[in-house]
């Protein structure tokens, strides 16, 4: 890197932290869903961007393997859909920066290798298995060997559901909920945060107006302890926001499930575009009390890692 080109980051990350309220400035705030190369961005560019948002701690969710099969849509989703690195890059990035950095292990579900490969990553220290993001049926043999392993180890496992996409089969989730009662799993994306409502169509992706409480993933969070809530990407925001008055009551019903991440891939962490700021603001404005604010942005992940 040119000394110019460090001298600039350096300026601008001054500027964008100096953007933050002493509050948020010295309120540590956990992040469990980031990702490397995410649509090309650069590694100075996340650090600015967790920086600039006021993220202590963040958690690197790789892509798996690079193969051409149903699971990854033929190499469509290779990367995540986004051009994600794998496990390795993950590590040797959170490991040059270890106290801001922790880093999860990820492997193509259906992959005979998978299970080995994830323990393999697993006994160097991923805090994680993450993100599975494959078109596999949620409750598919395959799947179920990557809960048990997750169990084995004592990690959670991120799960992003998409209807007809990824991990198929979401109204059929609560049975691996109380088939494997020692996985932690966390829910993401689309499919989950469309069903806070109990109205959900499971063809809309993302959905606007009034939610109607009850729907399948506000029984998942009540009625299974093994189910925890991701907050980020789109889906999250938009469930955040898409009614104010049934979020404050989410929030208190599920205080000690949800985990903030952002899932963000600006370059900045402030500003229109950047989405995972704009879900901690909503955060900060919907939480009925402090101490359910501090809970999602560090408490119920600082527990569930165990940092």
């Amino acid at each position: 890197m040119t000394t110019s080109r460090r001298s600039f980051i350096a300026t601008t990350l001054a500027a964008a932290c100096s953007k933050l309220t002493a509050q948020e400035a010295v309120e540590p705030v956990i992040d469990i869903h980031q990702h490397m190369n995410y649509h090309l961005r650069s590694d100075e560019h996340l650090l600015l961007h967790q920086k600039a948002m006021g993220v202590t701690k963040s958690i690197i969710l790789p892509g798996g393997t690079y193969v051409n099969r149903p699971s990854t849509h033929n190499g469509k989703s290779n990367g995540l859909a986004a051009k994600c690195v794998g496990t390795a890059w993950a590590r040797d990035f959170a490991q040059a920066h270890p106290d801001a950095y922790l880093w999860a292990c990820n492997e193509v579900t259906d992959l005979d290798s998978a299970p080995s490969e994830l323990e393999h990553w697993l006994k160097q220290g991923a805090c994680m298995i993450a993100e599975q993001k494959f078109m596999v049926e949620c409750d598919s043999a395959a799947s179920q060997k990557l809960y048990e392993l997750a169990a084995a180890y004592n990690v959670p496992i991120l799960l992003h559901f998409q209807h007809q996409t990824y991990n198929l089969g979401y109204d059929r989730f609560h049975a691996m909920l109380a088939k494997h009662p020692k996985t932690n799993f966390i829910g993401h994306a689309q499919a989950f945060w469309g069903n806070i409502d109990k109205n959900h169509d499971q063809k809309v992706n993302y959905p606007k107006g009034k939610v109607t409480p009850g729907g399948l993933t506000d029984r998942y969070l009540a009625d299974y302890p093994n189910m925890f809530a991701d907050m980020s990407a789109g889906s999250g925001l938009l469930a955040l926001t898409r009614d104010e008055e049934h979020t404050r009551g989410f929030f208190d019903r599920h205080q000690d499930k949800i985990l903030y991440g952002s899932d963000c891939a600006d370059h900045l962490g402030r500003g229109p575009g950047c989405q995972g700021a704009a879900t901690l603001s909503a955060i900060r404005k919907l939480a009925s009390s402090k101490v359910v604010e501090r809970k999602i942005l560090f408490e119920n992940s600082k527990k569930l890692f165990r940092l």
